[in-house]
């Protein structure tokens, strides 16, 4: 079978440099001398563009097997340039139309080659979608939108979004869906950054070809990788997205997450007097300005986002971009826009969405706040937690999973009053409990606060007291034990699960099987119900998690594309929760391991660990499960301080079959944490030496003597 798993990194989503608009000084003047000559100062490449296209021969050309339409060849570029007298030299001629593809005039038909004078086929950028352009500027969310300002009044309410043009200077722009902008808060320098490049206000559809080899619904991080690897490989590839690229990864996820729990990580190591007294150090005056956290958080996950633009997809890529809903018309005809797109591979990649669960009272207050109605409460989920601006006093959480807890304890750690309110007794679910009550205990002695046992949500209402910017609530609930019990709260976070978005799709018209709770139901190969429709993510499996979209997308496009049979069930999934002490996983646990054979497990506490000891970090351990007479790990977790770079070693040894005894004979430096993966691998080849293997090593040693 043909591999495309790594060519080109046509699966990678890394940053590519924004290059400015360059002169180009190898072109000779047009009529002037036969030397070389510079044209003069600031000429730009646009200058032979034109030229250019009606100087190289398109026509269709093949290569093993695939035909690649409309290109020209490397080489006879540079004839071409040098004929018509542009340059003197193949080396100038090169140097022009190197600059030419870097300015996405044309690109390599499989985009793995820079541009060489050799037999490799070129093709001029069509169009694939471009932010519209107005008196000689591109069209953004600016246009429309004026940036608000940080300052807080009493209010909870954000302005409305008002149009900074008069009604005479926008009457040339487009109509744009302002909703899309409500979902972001404060619209900032950074926020309309951020639409600008996961929603363009004035975005032109491309020019619809004739079948698409891959159509990509969704824009997160499966839509993104799959359209890229599609595009990667010479696919013609187009990508339809609603709402914003990067999905909730980029802009309700992974990369807001991970700034506030730094921000938080932070604050909490320079206020933590116990543990500063520990090494000698003593910090006064430190405070917190949230205000200025949440500003970090927006201005990255703004820089972050040019990664996941439409333009970059679109110009640098080659992937036609549509923004839009998609309706299935039938088993290969897709409508956005009221055009038709034909298809003959799809994937579906729609993600998910929050769960408000069923409590009385509660939908109508959510829908209450997020119509942002005059003294609406504060009820946020995880797509809207990172509008906050102010930080409430008391903090409620309604889920014991890992975002619930990252989020609990990072907003401990700036100030506020947190309490966690569960049904099962503990936190964590699917971690082992000893692992969960690590961090539980770590969170308490913080000043979080635990309610595990509710029996019954009773119902939230509004105080009518308003409590800064923010309107009280009361949260009535019913304990273990039938103790009713009422807790006054400022800001709800709900954080119990995720739906499927499954049910605007209209995926009946393409005989596509599906849950509304479970989502859609796909194969080992993902493949849907209708062969050539596949389904990636959140929208399809259990495993919800950025990097397991990333591979289902990949395993799609080797399966789609190039006739593979890589199989789901085959990838060894890690995954990490981002409290302290982080907790992380892979593959099975004890219980899972049980009816396999007799368990093994061997565990190495970071407290015998000398890097951990030296940190003042021993909270945690390596625990790794075998069975009885083989050395093969079958899963693994660890609690401790940098898990989630800690897993992946384990993750390495067991994606290449690598037994534990293996890893145990690789050098590590010391003193790091990591070693404490070598030492338990030590303690495992302790267990297997049996007493008649202890009393042969005994008659060898006196065979010495």
């Amino acid at each position: 079978m043909f591999n495309i798993g790594f060519v080109g990194g046509v699966f990678g989503l890394g940053h590519r440099t924004v290059r400015k608009r360059r002169v180009c000084p190898v072109l000779k003047e047009s009529g002037r001398g036969n030397g070389l000559e510079s044209v003069e100062a600031g000429a730009k490449i646009d200058e032979i563009v034109s030229s250019f296209k009606s100087m190289v021969e398109l026509r269709d050309r093949s290569y093993m097997m695939q035909m690649y339409q409309n290109c020209f060849v490397g080489s006879d570029a540079v004839d071409a340039l040098i004929e018509k007298g542009f340059v003197n030299s193949r080396e100038d001629a090169v140097s022009v139309c190197q600059l030419m593809l870097t300015e996405g005039i044309f690109h390599h038909v499989l985009r793995e080659h820079q541009f060489e004078d050799a037999k490799l086929f070129y093709q001029f950028t069509e169009g694939h979608g471009e932010k519209l352009v107005r008196q000689g500027s591109k069209v953004s969310w600016s246009d429309f939108i004026k940036p608000g300002t940080m300052e807080i009044d009493d209010s909870f309410q954000r302005d409305m979004p008002v149009s900074s043009e008069t009604p005479e200077i926008a009457r040339d722009l487009p109509q744009i869906d302002l909703n899309v902008s409500e979902q972001l808060y404060p619209l900032d320098e950074f926020n309309l950054r951020l639409l600008d490049n996961a929603h363009p206000s004035a975005w032109k559809d491309p020019q619809i070809k004739p079948k698409y080899q891959m159509l990509v619904i969704g824009g997160g991080t499966g839509g993104l990788v799959a359209a890229a690897g599609s595009a990667g490989v010479g696919a013609r590839v187009a990508m339809i997205e609603k709402n914003l690229l990067g999905g909730d990864c980029l802009n309700f996820g992974c990369v807001p997450s991970k700034a506030l729990i730094s921000a938080a990580k932070r604050y909490h190591a320079v206020t933590n007097e116990q543990s500063l007294s520990e090494f000698g150090i003593s910090v006064e005056g430190a405070r917190i300005d949230f205000g200025k956290v949440m500003e970090r958080l927006r201005r990255l996950r703004a820089d972050i986002s040019v990664n996941d633009s439409a333009e970059r997809f679109a110009s640098k890529l080659g992937v036609d971009v549509y923004f839009g809903e998609a309706k299935f018309i039938d088993k290969n005809t897709v409508e956005v826009n009221g055009k038709m797109l034909t298809f003959a591979k799809c994937t579906i990649a729609t993600g998910g969405s929050p769960r408000l669960p069923d409590i009385k009272g509660i939908k109508e207050l959510f829908d209450a706040c997020h119509r942002k109605e005059p003294d609406a409460p504060s009820i946020v989920t995880n797509e809207s937690i990172f509008n906050l601006t102010e930080l409430p006093r008391r903090f409620a959480v309604i889920g014991n999973g890992a975002v619930g807890m990252e989020l609990a304890q990072s907003m401990t750690r700036f100030g506020s009053e947190v309490t966690v309110f569960g049904r099962n007794g503990r936190i964590m679910g699917k971690e082992d409990a000893d692992i969960a009550k690590i961090l539980e205990d770590k969170m308490t002695s913080e000043g979080t606060m635990f309610q595990l046992n509710v029996e019954k949500y009773v119902g939230l209402k509004k105080t009518g007291v308003k409590n800064g910017s923010f309107m009280e609530m009361e949260l009535e609930v019913v304990l273990e034990g039938g103790e009713p019990k009422t807790f006054v709260v400022d800001t709800l976070l709900v954080a119990a699960g995720r739906t499927p978005n499954v049910s605007d799709l209209d995926l009946e018209n393409a005989e596509i099987k599906y849950d509304r709770k479970e989502g859609i139901i796909v194969s080992d190969e993902l493949e849907t119900s209708t062969k050539g429709i596949f389904a990636v993510g959140d929208c399809c499996s259990a495993y919800k998690f950025t990097h397991v979209a990333d591979f289902m997308a990949r395993l799609v496009v080797r399966n789609a594309l190039f006739f593979g049979k890589d199989k789901f069930s085959r990838l060894i999934i890690p995954w990490c929760t981002y409290t302290e002490p982080e907790i992380a996983h892979v593959g099975l646990y004890e219980k899972d391991i049980a009816g396999k054979g007799e368990v093994v497990t061997v565990q190495k506490n970071f407290a015998d660990n000398d890097r951990a000891i030296l940190e003042g970090e021993t909270e945690g351990f390596v625990r790794i499960h075998t069975l009885k007479g083989s050395d093969k790990i079958l899963g693994a977790s660890i609690v401790g301080a940098n898990a989630g770079d800690l897993i992946s070693e384990l993750t390495l040894a067991m994606n290449a079959d690598y037994g534990l005894g293996s890893v145990a004979s690789v050098i590590h430096p010391y003193p790091t944490r990591a070693d404490a993966i070598r030492a338990s691998g030590d303690l495992l080849n302790k267990t297997r030496l049996t007493p008649t293997a202890r009393t042969l090593l005994r008659q060898v040693l006196k065979l010495q003597n």
